[in-house]
């Protein structure tokens, strides 16, 4: 074979080498797993989002990454109104929910659960020179703050003679306290505490009261058993190996 003839020969390989290299990396791209998280990015320590507006963080963040790693799959995490989060999952727009979204009967006949991941309970803010306010029956009579759509606004609409004011994020909660457009705030006991710990807010305080006992799930479609399955195996898995207890320690053992 001629110096000529070889170099064009080589020069064919290389191009039929780069070209099925190419094809391959196409073919591992359009196979890769994800797994499409809707969140509710206003209810910290559990999903809020960095100093750089882009990053998504807390608690649940890291736990669904760690489960979409099990899993092996890539997570891609939406950012939604915590009322648009079950609609969404039941037109097919986000594979599961991860929201501190509260495991209860009406959801369920509209979603599945994974296992509970997190218990939590309903806990009031006030004024700190407040001491009218010291029960949730003390709130009778009062205007209470609530974020749209959480166990937190269900709760409280039950309570007798209460003016309720729904908000969207826990944030705007805690700014209309501090407005004193209302008397108290009602959310999730960390959301308060972690409010409180990261404000350096002296000027309100926790009460000690629980109104409910809540667990934690993530949400899933009705159509999806599967998914429920794998998340529930990811999770049990995140427990067995300690990186379950890693992740609880970073958000929440400071408060202990």
């Amino acid at each position: 074979m001629s110096r000529k003839l070889l170099v064009m020969f080589m020069a064919a390989m290389l191009a039929v080498m780069a070209l099925a290299a190419g094809c391959g990396n196409d073919k591992a791209a359009s196979t890769e797993k994800v797994l499409k998280v809707g969140t509710n990015a206003d209810f910290a320590p559990f999903e809020f989002q960095g100093e750089d507006g882009k990053e998504y963080q807390g608690f649940d963040m890291d736990l669904i990454r760690a489960v979409g790693k099990e899993m092996g799959y890539k997570v891609e995490i939406s950012n939604l109104n915590f009322d648009g989060l079950i609609p969404a999952l039941e037109a097919g727009n986000i594979d599961i929910a991860v929201s501190g979204m509260t495991i209860n009967e009406e959801r369920l006949k509209k979603v599945l659960f994974s296992d509970p991941y997190y218990q939590s309970g309903l806990s009031i803010i006030v004024a700190k020179d407040n001491d009218a306010i010291k029960t949730f029956k003390d709130l009778e009579g009062k205007k209470v703050a609530v974020q749209i759509g959480t166990t937190s606004a269900m709760e409280v609409k039950k309570l007798s003679n209460v003016e309720v004011k729904e908000f969207n994020s826990s944030a705007d909660t805690f700014m209309e306290l501090r407005a004193k457009g209302v008397d108290a705030v009602v959310n999730d006991r960390p959301v308060n505490d972690y409010y409180i710990m990261q404000s350096g807010e002296t000027s309100v305080k926790r009460l000690d009261e629980l109104l409910t006992s809540e667990d934690y799930g993530m949400a899933i479609s009705k159509n999806n058993a599967e998914l429920q399955k794998q998340v529930n195996d990811a999770l049990k898995k995140l427990h067995e190996n300690g990186e379950y207890d890693k992740i609880f320690a970073k958000w929440f053992e400071a408060k202990k």
